[in-house]
C-alpha cells in the first residue's frame, strides 16, 4: 500500500509540473475499461449562502477509477454555473471530459448525477443578480442558514428511469448536444478552482475511494465542502454543537476548516480576475464567528464537565 500511495503521489506531482494551470481543463484521459455505475447517495445540506453543488464522478488515476464525493463549493466569479465532467465511449476507449464553469450549463453525457444534474441543464438554483437562488424541490438547503430559496418542481420528471450510468456511449447513456448545449459550450469557460482541483487530488489518496478496494461503494460519497466534514458525520457533529459536547478536536478543525474556506475563497476570486461581493463578505464573517461560538462552548464544556451543571 506504501508503494502505491507513493506511485500515485509521483504520478500528481508529476501532472502539476507538466500542466500549466491555464491548460489544465484541456487534458483529457482515455481508459479501455468503463467506470462503475454512479452509487447512490444523500446530498449535505448547503454550508451558506453562495455555494454551488458540483456532484461526484469517478476520476482515474495510477491506482484505476476512484470516487471524488459530491461536495459544495464557491464559484469562480458571480454569475457562473458549474458543467460536470463525464466519461464518453469513443473509438473503444472511455474518455474523460473535464467539467467547467461557465454563464450557461453545456453538455454532461445526459448522465443522471441528481441534484439538479438530471442530464441536461441545471434545476437547482439561478442567479438573482450577484445572488444566488436555490431550488428547495431539487437540492438539499436549510432555510434557517440560507434564506435565497424558491420552490419549483416542475422541474421534476418522475417518469426518467435513473439506471445510474456513468458513461455516455453504447452501454451506458445516448445523449448527444442539444442546439443550446452546443451554444454554451462555445461559451468563455473557467477552469476549476484550486479547491475543487485540491478536492479531487485528496480523493485520489484516499485508498476508501478506490473503485477496487470499495467495489462501486465509496467509503465518502458526498462533503458539506472541501476539507469539510464527510455527510455521514453531519448530524451527529451537529447534535454535539447544539448541545455544547464538541470535542477539543472538532472544534480546532472546524475554526481551520473556515480559514481554510476563506483563503481559498479570496484566491479564487482573484485568480479569475473577481472580487468578493459584500454578501460574500458578509457570509464570511458569519462563519467566523460560528466558529468562534463552536469554540467557546467547547471551553465552556471543558470547565462544566459533561452533565453537569455551573452552580
Amino acid at each position: 500500500m506504501r508503494t502505491l500511495w507513493k506511485t500515485s503521489r509521483f504520478f500528481w506531482l508529476l501532472l502539476i509540473l507538466l500542466i500549466p494551470a491555464a491548460s489544465f481543463a484541456q487534458v483529457a484521459v482515455s481508459i479501455r475499461i468503463g467506470p462503475p455505475a454512479l452509487p447512490i447517495y444523500a446530498q449535505p445540506p448547503c454550508p451558506g449562502d453562495g455555494y454551488l453543488w458540483t456532484p461526484g464522478y469517478w476520476a482515474y488515476g495510477p491506482a484505476g477509477y476512484y470516487w471524488v464525493p459530491g461536495v459544495w463549493v464557491m464559484p469562480p466569479r458571480v454569475g457562473v454555473l458549474w458543467t460536470p465532467g463525464y466519461w464518453g465511449f469513443e473509438g473503444g476507449l472511455y474518455r474523460w471530459h473535464l467539467g467547467y464553469w461557465g454563464p450557461h450549463v453545456g453538455f454532461y453525457g445526459g448522465i443522471n448525477y441528481g441534484f439538479g444534474y438530471g442530464g441536461v441543464g441545471f434545476f437547482g438554483g439561478r442567479w438573482v443578480g450577484e445572488r444566488f437562488a436555490y431550488n428547495t424541490a431539487v437540492v438539499n438547503v436549510n432555510r434557517t442558514v440560507v434564506r435565497n430559496v424558491y420552490v419549483d418542481r416542475t422541474v421534476i420528471d418522475r417518469s426518467v428511469v435513473h439506471e445510474h450510468a456513468s458513461f455516455n456511449g453504447p452501454g451506458g447513456i445516448t445523449a448527444r448536444p442539444s442546439p443550446m448545449e452546443q451554444t454554451a459550450m462555445r461559451e468563455q469557460h473557467f477552469q476549476p478552482t484550486s479547491n475543487q482541483l485540491s478536492h479531487e487530488h485528496s480523493a485520489g489518496m484516499d485508498h476508501h475511494q478506490f473503485a477496487s478496494e470499495n467495489h462501486g461503494h465509496p467509503g465518502t460519497m458526498a462533503m458539506d465542502s472541501v476539507n469539510g466534514r464527510r455527510f455521514n458525520q453531519q448530524e451527529r457533529i451537529a447534535n454535539g454543537v447544539r448541545s455544547g459536547q464538541m470535542t477539543a478536536g472538532e472544534a480546532s478543525r472546524a475554526e481551520s476548516r473556515e480559514q481554510n474556506i476563506n483563503r481559498h475563497i479570496a484566491a479564487d476570486r482573484e485568480a479569475n480576475g473577481g472580487k468578493l461581493t459584500p454578501q460574500e463578505r458578509q457570509n464570511i464573517n458569519r462563519r467566523q464567528n460560528g466558529a468562534s461560538r463552536e469554540i467557546s462552548r467547547e471551553k465552556h464544556n471543558d470547565k462544566t464537565g459533561p452533565g453537569r451543571r455551573e452552580r
